[in-house]
């Protein structure tokens, strides 16, 4: 998980921001984290991304064993959180081929 932060001022009209790793998961078989993956310090209003090896999950958990190169390797899904106090689900709904995503409950 990533966290932008403004780099300067801006140069030429455009904003500079610097990435910052936060903290690195791994899911459960599931796909899902065992809890919380900001908490207390650690949000921050702003822009995150994560980052899904998407290809990598599917490699080893599909059933089909799907080989080869594949069609969704890694996803980067880029969000804005505004509001440390309230609870955020940021859901992938992936596929091998295909992926979506929203602001959960």
């Amino acid at each position: 998980l990533h966290r932008y932060e403004d780099d300067g001022p801006e140069r030429n009209g455009i904003r500079t921001q610097q990435r910052i790793l936060i903290k690195s998961f791994t899911t459960n078989s599931d796909g899902r984290l065992n809890g919380p993956a900001l908490a207390g310090t650690d949000f921050y209003e702003g822009q995150y991304e994560w980052v899904f090896y998407v290809g990598d999950y599917f490699a080893k958990y599909s059933l089909s064993r799907i080989s080869g190169t594949p069609f969704l390797d890694v996803v980067p899904l880029r969000f804005g959180l505004d509001d440390p106090t309230v609870h955020y689900h940021v859901p992938l709904l992936a596929s091998p081929w295909s992926y979506s995503t929203y602001r959960g409950s």
